[in-house]
């Protein structure tokens, strides 16, 4: 089985319509669009299409993993904790003939949805090609080894796999991840000196492997 794969926030929260619905909490990520293809024009969607792109993990108690549940002041009883309202796959607080509870498995605990992990702590890294003298910044999960990172920056060098990746003058190990690479995490210190990070980012130099020179 291959690694899981990492988001940041920032790329759940770009799929934030009901054709292109991402959700994540409890540290993982979701993709809910077949959820909402499936009961499309149902009221119930409708506290789901609220946090479209968001971290939902205030519903759910993480220790069950399950629904948080609450008294209801009117009945005396144990009820799910709807912030938004009730939603797809909740039951009514009350008996209702017209319900269906023939559904399986609650989307919520249906890992068919599941897409990946969330990052804990993402970083931005500053990564200069010294062929062309171009600088990207770009965001990455901290999880993520050098080969990902290498993945995530194929959009703006199709190439980058011809290239030797080096912090410091060492090259780096391409199965690592940016820390035990020791390539520091200083978002702190920025942000403790109000430093602008990408002007004083360390950078990442990418040098071209010419095959003409290699032995």
């Amino acid at each position: 089985m291959g690694r899981p794969k990492y988001f940041t926030p920032n790329e759940v929260s770009v799929h934030n319509t009901i054709d292109d619905l991402w959700v994540s909490f409890l540290g993982k990520v979701y993709d809910l669009t077949p959820l909402c293809e499936k009961y499309k024009g149902d009221v119930l969607l409708k506290p789901i299409l609220q946090t479209a792109g968001k971290d939902i993990s205030n519903w759910f108690n993480p220790k069950l993993k399950d629904i948080r549940t609450h008294i209801d002041p009117l009945t005396g009883c144990i009820i799910p904790y709807c912030p938004n309202g009730r939603f797809i796959h909740i039951p009514p607080p009350y008996p209702d003939s017209d319900w269906a509870n023939d559904f399986g498995r609650p989307w919520w605990k249906d890992e068919s949805y599941a897409v990946g992990i969330l990052s804990k702590k993402t970083r931005f890294i500053k990564i200069i090609n010294t062929l062309t003298s171009q600088e990207q910044v770009i965001e990455v999960c901290s999880e993520e080894n050098m080969s990902e990172i290498l993945e995530r920056y194929l959009k703006y060098n199709q190439h980058a796999a011809s290239y030797t990746w080096k912090y410091d003058g060492r090259n780096l190990d391409m199965k690592k991840n940016l820390e035990d690479n020791t390539i520091p995490d200083e978002d702190e210190d920025f942000y403790t000196l109000s430093m602008n990070d990408d002007t004083f980012l360390q950078a990442i130099h990418l040098y071209f492997n010419d095959d003409l020179t290699e032995s």
